[in-house]
């Protein structure tokens, strides 16, 4: 059975991005696509890729972050990539909670001068 491929518009339907991202993701060296004259094929490595991607840009990590993870799997394999996760996880971890402290303290901050606004009219 052949591997599935997938072609440059479904790529971007399958993952809900727009071409122009997808052409940078590609421009940066975080996917490497088969080409075929210009069409561009993507296989089960950049589909791993990508849902590894967007799942680093959701939990806050840069481009150039996700990018150097990757490269540690070509370079060292999965227990090093493995390990410099954790210490990543752990750095992000404490960015999240930080900013989610700060957030609580607005929410509360907006609260009271609502209330104080709201209690004189």
């Amino acid at each position: 059975m052949s591997e599935p491929r997938l072609s440059f518009k479904e790529m971007c339907a399958r993952f809900d991005v727009t071409p122009r991202t997808l052409r940078y993701y590609e421009y940066i060296e975080l996917l490497a696509p088969e080409k075929e004259g210009r069409a561009r094929f993507y296989g089960a490595r950049e589909i791993a890729r990508m849902t590894l991607i967007l799942r680093g840009r959701r939990f806050g990590f840069s481009l150039e972050e996700i990018r150097q993870w990757l490269e540690i799997y070509q370079q060292k394999g999965t227990r090093e990539q493995n390990e410099i996760w954790v210490e990543m996880a752990d750095r992000q971890l404490g960015v999240l909670t930080r900013q989610q402290a700060d957030l609580a303290a607005t929410i509360a901050d907006l609260k009271a001068l609502r209330d104080q606004v709201a209690e004189q009219l």
